[in-house]
């Protein structure tokens, strides 16, 4: 188990920030000027291959790839047709992709499926985009930033490539139906999410699409497709490792490119003032945007390089030490759709070959435990997990109860304030928006053991996982957030007071783990207080 909040992406996470980047160009440099040999000497292979790198050589070499494989087929199980009408109507004006989760041009097999049946009824191509904003303290200027510049960057692609972009408000079931038969689209293709919200949006808009409309679902965002890998919830690891192993070779393949659609459209879409919106919503503008995360999917794509280039080496040994870049930071851009996992996995697998003692430990954090949010409808409660403990403060002496409930009094305040000055890798949430797989799962621990309840240590965990996490409202968070506190996914262990038989974790385990001194020193705020 090593991340807590993406507990099926952990090693996306990192401790590291925009540093990593500069680390990288850094190792290039030298590597072209130091200890270099006589012009005409033979020098090793490897040494030739690290001189040629420079900054930019993944986004290069995967546009090469794409390009390579541009006849790929489209793996008709990637889809499901949730409507009576399968084929598209005669005589209509375009065919529509509704981007929901996974906001990208390139490796997006939901565009790729959507761009073929708009070429093959020689029809234009759209894409749109419905923003929502949910009057909650969950709506933060952190992540709608993210979100809309990464969906600028969608739009100056999808221009360069003869495909309209429109950005749509309001909820999908209130305005998607009606652009659709506005603008005489043939057929709706989207994306898919486990989650509550977008599958009630999806029930929303099939009410009300026309009845000859097809409307179709890709899974673009999962490498094996959840509905292939398994029709039942997985209670482990070990219960989906040996079906989604099965499947990688059918489904772990290159993308075709996306290429400049060959169909123009004659009603373009409405030019989005991309600083105007973003001014205009209304979010909690106190969580902002951290420094070391820069939307979209080149960002992405060059965090993905430095991760191969400069931590992936690291990652076997060294990924559950905070203090040490050894993880691949990946989680906010696969969070909001903006790099694929599959493309991930593909070029770890390829660039790795340096690093082989941590593609398979990698490949297996990415790939493998996907499924829980998809076929568990109480993904973020209490109800149906056995190893919640059962006994909780009952099992604190009379004495011990008193002292106790002062404290949680105070303390669950203290933990819920946006200052958040009493853990260091809390405050390295706040003010970075992420937080170390490993310390994830200590904090949301002892959220477990200093809570009157399993299920106000999950409310809290998860409202601030979901606030200040620039990869949180993501399956991985509810995941990581139910492992800790609610057992999913573990083992049941010998009950014990408070815990019950939920897996502890204590500060002593830190000790050993990590150098702690090293890392508060990092992260304590000048006005922290220890006696606090």
């Amino acid at each position: 188990m090593k991340g807590l909040f993406f507990f099926f992406l952990p090693s996306t996470s990192s401790f590291s920030g925009s540093g990593s980047a500069t680390m990288a160009e850094k190792k290039r440099k030298a590597s072209s000027t130091a200890g270099g040999k006589e012009p005409g000497t033979k020098r090793p292979k490897l040494e030739k291959e690290k001189e040629e790198k420079a900054a930019g050589w993944l986004q290069s070499l995967v546009k090469q790839q794409r390009e390579d494989k541009k006849d790929m087929k489209f793996n008709k199980k990637r889809q499901r047709v949730l409507s009576d009408a399968a084929k598209i109507k005669q005589g209509s004006d375009g065919v529509l992709y509704w981007m929901l989760r996974d906001q990208r041009v390139q490796d997006n097999w939901a565009l790729i499926r959507a761009q073929q049946l708009a070429a093959k009824e020689e029809l234009p191509l759209h894409v749109c985009f419905c923003l929502l904003v949910p009057k909650s303290p969950l709506s933060t200027l952190r992540h709608y930033a993210f979100l809309l510049k990464g969906l600028q960057e969608v739009a100056k692609e999808c221009k360069r490539l003869n495909v309209q972009f429109h950005l749509l408000h309001g909820a999908p079931g209130e305005v998607l139906p009606g652009f659709v038969s506005d603008q005489g689209f043939g057929a709706v293709v989207t994306d898919f999410s486990p989650l509550r919200e977008p599958q009630q949006w999806l029930k929303d808009v099939k009410k009300k699409l026309s009845k000859d409309t097809p409307l179709i679902q890709v899974d673009a965002h999962n490498i094996v497709p959840c509905w292939v890998a398994s029709p039942k919830l997985e209670y482990s690891a070990r219960t989906i490792r040996g079906k989604i192993t099965n499947l990688l070779p059918e489904f772990l393949t290159d993308f075709p490119v996306i290429e400049p659609h060959p169909h123009t459209a004659t009603r373009t879409a409405k030019p989005v003032d991309w600083e105007k919106t973003l001014a205009s919503l209304d979010v909690d503008r106190t969580v902002g945007e951290p420094q070391w995360a820069k939307p979209g999917s080149d960002a992405g794509m060059a965090m993905l390089e430095s991760f191969i280039d400069v931590r992936l080496k690291l990652f076997a040994t060294q990924r559950n030490d905070p203090n040490m870049a050894a993880l691949s930071q990946l989680s906010p851009w696969i969070r909001f759709g903006q790099l694929s996992a599959q493309r991930v996995a593909l070029q770890v697998r390829r660039c790795g070959k340096n690093a082989s003692e941590s593609v398979a430990p990698f490949i297996e954090e990415l790939v493998v435990r996907g499924l829980y949010c998809s076929s568990h409808k109480h993904y973020k409660g209490i109800s149906g997990h056995t190893h919640t403990r059962e006994v909780q403060i009952q099992t604190v002496t009379s004495a011990g109860k008193l002292c106790l409930s002062s404290y949680l009094n105070n303390f669950i305040p203290l933990i819920l304030t946006h200052t958040l000055t009493v853990f260091p890798h809390q405050y390295q949430m706040v003010t970075e928006g992420k937080m170390h797989g490993f310390l994830r799962m200590y904090w949301a621990k002892k959220i477990l053991e200093w809570t009157r309840s399993p299920e106000e240590a999950l409310s809290i965990g998860l409202y601030l996982n979901d606030r200040y996490e620039l990869d949180g409202q993501d399956p991985n968070g509810f995941v990581g957030c139910m492992w800790s506190i609610c057992g999913i996914h573990d083992q049941g262990w010998a009950e014990r007071p408070v815990f019950g038989k939920i897996r502890y974790m204590n500060y002593k385990g830190c000790l050993r783990k990590f150098n702690v001194a090293q890392f508060e020193k990092k992260y304590c705020p000048k006005n922290y207080v220890r006696s606090t």
